[in-house]
This record gives structure tokens, sequence and C-alpha cells, in this order.
């Protein structure tokens, strides 16, 4: 029998093709191979060749073909069919050129012809327009009928986007159908050298896929739709109804002899209940007092450092602060730094005049000074209290308390102690006896015993609670500080507690924010900069731009303020937070990083604790010498037309530890290099306590009377400052190179 089938319409192909069926004989339909007279010819299924057994032709499985042996021809088969001769076999149609004889490569149309139908065993088919005559076993070439598939690159949504909290650049691509390369070329022109499997955080995700028109939300899993991440925000959801007054929280600052510790001490022995008075004795870092049935907490925190470095966390926890200005000395350098963080802080002030009872107290010059520090007390004027107080004699600890209280009702404080615990880390420690140990001061609800709870990336459940004075407790309501145990980790200082329910949620939770640390400091949150000034004034971000001044002589501080003030925009206003004179330190830094401040070191530098801090938080720390520089840089910023940026980049340190006069009278300065390394071709500056001496070039560098190119950290050497005779023992060294910042778009 045979069936007769129009032929394909690729050129050069036959214009009808046969197959011959006889007893044993298959037929295969296109594309598959063809068929073939027994004893050999078989047909194939679509898509592979058609299958027969030898002498005849031979096919092969998809989505390849096959050949037979002689003495029909083989034919070879490509991808998804290919063509194939066989003993009385035609070709497919379809078939593709082949690499090679008695082979086809897919996808390419090609001439297949049908020699004869007649049965005559030495014809073969002839499959692509290149192929060669299958008179044999046709062997196709390694690899000829394999096709990979293209790469296959997402398709862009059309809506908006939902994307986790944190995603590996691949899932971020798969996501928004941006190719993975886009998005790594993103990230490189933000800064941030990725590879395919790095993790990027929502905000980073969102600002990239803004860039490519995509729109995008961020995915909350359910089981974290309750977490807290604000105590602020919890307050402000709470029903008014059922908001109950709260003790206030105090944290007390001032210049470190000014009698802080003392007047805590005063107020701790004055006014603790005497009910309380015989438990274990243990420091924790907030505490309790009474006066007149209502309760007053204090935070004992060292300093303004600590009380900035939780604000800079995103820690609300002070209501009040308390400023003690010794009565002797007045204001003092740290009294204006602790002036400055409080008002950065906008947290309402008490001024505690301590020391009334010695015999230079001068109250009254004190307000003054406060007054030129834009502190006006309520007895000049102003709306900040002032009480006059003797720590030392206990004199008027009990006023003090009180207008403590009187601000407090002003500020109208409340809380909801019916409501789940919510509160702030204090301090934490690992304890060797009772593992990790965490003073947290209630702010919302009450904590009870065998609660479950979250603290930052820690869980765990409240096995034990001790008040301040170490007694056990059962609960903790609002203003509250306690010391818990049953944490699995320590949590840092700033820190939220939260209750959960359901332990398991809060381990998945501390896990996500795990992974949320660790993005956090691969891509080192960074801080305001002038860099990115001009975008954030654009988008509305910022009004005030923060600046933080430190210089070597107060004479510069007046000339750089005058001339700031004259860049003022109704787009943006500089504010000067803090101003001081000497080096920068870390209190400085954290202003900045609580603030979102600029600092700017005029002849003045960060010491080595303060450097490594900037760098942590990506503070932009800038150095100049001539005013009109600073003024220029900040002009451009405010406009969006820097220039490319040069950049120091700081390469070591060293200790002048010895000096010798040469001949020449040049000094030749003996060092200990005691961080990074230094060579001949870096630039150096000379700093004694903090501040810029001279700045200049290094004139010639020796280790053992050798001129010698480098020397790194941990070794001495010799060193001559060109044009500078006045290297004394004990100055500092800084040597940095000058490199050229590309600007990106």
């Amino acid at each position: 029998m045979v069936i007769s089938q129009p032929g394909s319409a690729v050129a050069g192909a036959t214009p009808r093709r046969t197959f011959e069926l006889t007893s044993g004989g298959g037929g295969g339909r296109p594309p598959g191979g063809g068929g073939g007279r027994p004893p050999g010819g078989g047909g194939g299924r679509p898509p592979g060749g058609g299958g027969g057994r030898p002498p005849g032709g031979g096919g092969g499985r998809p989505p390849g073909g096959g050949g037979g042996r002689p003495p029909g021809g083989g034919g070879g088969g490509g991808f998804a069919g290919g063509g194939g001769g066989g003993f009385a076999g035609g070709g497919n149609p379809r078939g593709s050129r082949g690499p090679a004889r008695g082979a086809s490569r897919p996808a390419t149309a090609g001439r297949d012809e049908a020699r004869s139908t007649d049965g005559d065993d030495r014809s073969g088919g002839r499959g692509g327009r290149s192929g060669g005559r299958s008179g044999g076993m046709a062997r196709p070439a390694p690899g000829a009928a394999r096709l990979l598939p293209a790469a296959r690159v997402p398709a862009r949504p059309r809506g908006p986007v939902q994307l986790s909290n944190t995603m590996t650049v691949r899932e971020f691509s798969e996501a928004t159908g941006v190719g993975a390369a886009e998005i790594l070329k993103a990230l490189m022109k933000g800064g941030v050298l990725a590879n395919i499997n790095q993790q990027i955080d929502y905000d980073t995700a969102a600002l990239i896929a803004a860039d490519f028109g995509i729109e995008t939300t961020e995915h909350v899993p359910e089981q974290l739709a309750g977490i807290v991440e604000s105590i602020k925000d919890v307050l402000s959801a709470e029903v008014p109804s059922e908001l109950r007054p709260r003790p206030p929280v105090v944290t007390i600052m001032g210049h470190v002899d000014h009698g802080k510790t003392k007047l805590l001490d005063a107020i701790r022995s004055t006014r603790v209940a005497e009910s309380e008075a015989g438990g274990i004795t243990q420091h924790v870092g907030a505490y309790q007092v009474e006066l007149q049935s209502r309760k007053i907490t204090f935070l004992d925190t060292p300093g303004h450092e600590a009380f900035t470095a939780m604000r800079a966390r995103g820690a609300q926890v002070t209501d009040i602060v308390v400023l003690v200005v010794a009565a002797d000395d007045g204001v003092m350098p740290q009294t204006v730094e602790a002036i400055a963080h409080v008002k950065a802080a906008g947290v309402p002030m008490i001024v505690a005049i301590n020391k009334i009872d010695i015999v230079n107290a001068n109250p009254d010059r004190v307000r003054q000074q406060l007054a030129n520090h834009g502190v006006v007390v309520e007895q000049y004027g102003g709306d900040v209290p002032s009480v006059e107080v003797s720590a030392r004699n206990r004199i008027n600890i009990d006023g003090l308390l009180e207008m403590v209280l009187l601000v407090a009702d002003l500020g109208e404080l409340k809380a909801n102690p019916d409501a789940s615990a919510v509160g702030t880390i204090v301090e934490a420690e690992l304890d060797k006896n009772r593992g990790p140990i965490a003073t947290v001061l209630i702010q919302n609800g009450t904590l009870r015993l065998e609660d479950n709870v979250l603290v930052g990336s820690a869980t765990g459940t409240i096995r034990a609670m001790f008040s301040d004075n170490g007694r056990r407790l059962r609960s903790a309501e609002p203003s509250m500080p306690v010391v818990i145990l049953g944490l699995t980790a320590v949590p840092q200082a700033g820190d939220i507690l939260q209750t959960m329910g359901d332990l398991s949620i809060a381990r998945e939770v501390a896990l996500q924010r795990q992974r949320q640390l660790r993005v956090e400091a691969m891509a080192s949150m960074r801080g305001m900069s002038l860099d990115n000034l001009f975008d954030k004034i654009q988008q509305g971000q910022i009004k005030d731009l923060n600046i933080i001044l430190k210089a070597d002589v107060t004479g510069s501080i007046g000339a750089i303020e005058h001339a700031l003030g004259q860049l003022n925009t109704d787009q943006v206003q500089i504010r000067m937070l803090q101003k001081g004179t000497g080096a920068i330190g870390e209190g400085d830094v954290n202003l900045a990083i609580a603030s979102r401040a600029i600092i700017i070191g005029f002849n003045a530098r960060p010491d080595p604790a303060a450097r490594r801090l900037a760098e942590q938080y990506g503070i932009d720390i800038r150095f100049y010498n001539i005013i009109y520089q600073l003024t220029d840089d900040l002009r451009k910023a405010m406009v969006g037309m820097l220039d490319p940026e040069y950049r120091q980049v700081t390469e070591g340190f060293a200790e002048v530890r010895n000096t010798f006069r040469l001949p020449s009278r040049e000094i030749v300065a003996g060092l200990f290099i005691t961080d990074g390394k230094v060579m001949r071709t870096y630039a150096v500056r000379v700093l004694r306590g903090g501040v810029v001496v001279h700045d200049g070039r290094i004139g010639s560098l020796k280790r053992f009377k050798e001129d010698v190119r480098e020397v790194t950290s941990g070794y001495e050497c010799g060193l001559v400052v060109e044009s500078f005779t006045d290297v004394q023992i004990g100055d500092n060294m800084e040597f940095y190179r000058t490199e050229k910042v590309e600007r990106t778009v």
C-alpha cells in the first residue's frame, strides 16, 4: 500500500512524499523519519526518526535521529526530529542541514530527497543541503544533534512587585525581570561590589527597581505583621482611653567633675523606699525613687555619649534631661557637648546648679554662661527650669525631684499597662554563671514571668526578673527598670523588647533580623554626605543640613560660622549642632549618627576610635584648612555641582618617640609605626593634641641609615618632614595619599 502526502514547502524538497508499507514495514509521520521495507524498515514516532532493525535504515529516539547499518542508508536526526533516509526510505522534508555526512543539524531548512521507492537497496537518503550520501552507518558529529535552550530572560512585571525584607541579587532579578548583570552594575554605581548570591535589603532593591521604572512594595510575612520596630508607633496606636499616667524617665548629664555621680547617689540614698533596702545590691543601668507616692526612673548612664549612642540606634527612652553644672566652674566643654546632644534629641531640660555650698559658688554666672550657649533659664525669661542643689550635703534634692515631676506633668506621660509589654534594653552583659543578663526599661504594657520575648536578634523566655535593688519580681509595669534572665543571646543597648505569644515566630523574626544585620554589615549603613546632599534636598528628605564643626582655634570657628550663615537658602538651612576645638572624638561621631550630620574638621583630625566609628557608620568627615574651600564645597553640594572629588586615603599612623638634629638643621623624627604603613611617596600631617600643626611631604625615610621605600606597622624608622623643623617628642603623624574619585550619575 502506498500512501501519498504533500511535500514540504521547504526549498529543494520533492513535491510529494511517499511511504511504502508492506508486511513488517512501518511509517513515521513528519517531522519523524522515514520507513523502509523489511527486513529492516521501521517507522518512528515524531519528533524522532524512524527506527528499524538492520540491515535496513534505522532511526533514533527523540529528540535526535539515528542511523542504521548497511545495506540500507542511515540518516541523521536532530533536535525535534531529524532527516534520515534508510533502505528505500525518504528523508524528513523538514530535515536540517547536517554538519557531517549522514547527519543533519536542527533548526535549518534543508533539502531532503527520497531517492526511490522501488526497493533499491543501493539507494540512500541524502539529508541536508550539505549532507553526504548515506551509504552506510551515519555517525553524527558529537553534539551536532543537541541544542541548548536559550537563557531565559525574566519578563518585566506590569504591576507593583512584592519584595522581601532581604533577598539575593538572583531573587531580585527573577522577581523584577531585570537582568542580574544590570543589577550588579547599578549596585557598583552605588559603591557596592556584589555578586549574584549576595543579599541586599529592601531599601536598596527598591531604589534600583525605581531606576528601571518598576514599582515595588515590601512583603511582610504574616508572622511578622505585629513586630514592633518603634516604641513611638506603639504608643500612638494605643486607644487614648486606655492610657494611664506613668513615671518619668530621667537622664543626668554634665561635665565629668561637676557631680553627676554624687547627685545620683544623693537621690538614691535619700529617696529609695526603705522597704526595698534589704535586697541584693547590684549595679544596674536604671533605678526608681519615690517622692510624694510618685515614682521617678533615673537612667544611670556614663555621660552623654551613651545617651546619644542609644539614640543613634533608634532608642528613645529619656523623657527629661537634668543638666548638672558646677556653681564654681560654670559651663565647661562637656557641658556644651551635652547641650548640643539634648537639643538634637528634642528632650525637655532641667538645669541643676550643683555645689552651691562652696565658697566661690556663683549661680548667676552659670545662668549667664548657659544663655550664651542658647539655654535661657526661667529666671532670665526663658523656658528652661533651674534648681540650685548640693549633692554632697543633700541640699534641695527634693526640690529638684519636684521640678522633675512638674515637667513630667506638663508632658502628660502615659502608657497602657494592660497591653503586651514593650521596652528598650538599657544595658546587657554575659554573666559566666547566669548567661545573658539585660536591664530593660518597660515603656508600655506589663512584662511577666514566663513571657516569651523577642529582643533585637535574640529570643527567650523570662525565667527570672529583679528590681534595681535585687528583689525578685513577678511583673514590671511601664517606666519600671528590671533585670531579666532567660535570653538566648546578649542584646545591644537600644534593642526593643517585645512579648510574643509564639516562641517559634519570635525565633523566625530573630533569624530574619540576623540576616538583616549581615546585610547591613556588608553594605555599611551610610550617613549624610555632601555627595548625596543635593539628591536629598530635591527629594524633600532634608530641610536642615546639620553640621558638627571642630577647629584648631576658636577664632576659626567664628569666621566659619559667619561664612556658613551666608549659604542658607529657602530649600535648606545650615544648622550648627556642635562646635569646638581639638580632635574629633567618638561623641562627635555619635551625634552625627543620631542627627544625620556632616562633620567638618578645620585643621582638626579624628582620633583613632572616632575614625573607626565613622567608617563603620559611613559618616562623612570633611577636612579643610581654607575657609573659602569649605564654603565652595557646601555651596556646590547644595546645587548639585560638586566637581570630581580628590579623596585623601589615610594609610598609617606613627608616634614620635625621639628627635635628632642633622648638621643641615633638619630634624629627624624617630618614629614607631602604630598602624598601617608609611611609604616615601605619601604626604604627612603632624598632629599635636589632635590638632594639625603641619601638613607637607616626606623628605626622607630611613631604617638603620638605609633609605627605604616603605615601613609597616610595628617597626621603627627615621623620617624627615620637608620644610618643618618643629617636630616634638609625643607628636603623632598621619600618612596619607590622594586619589581621584570619579563621580557617577
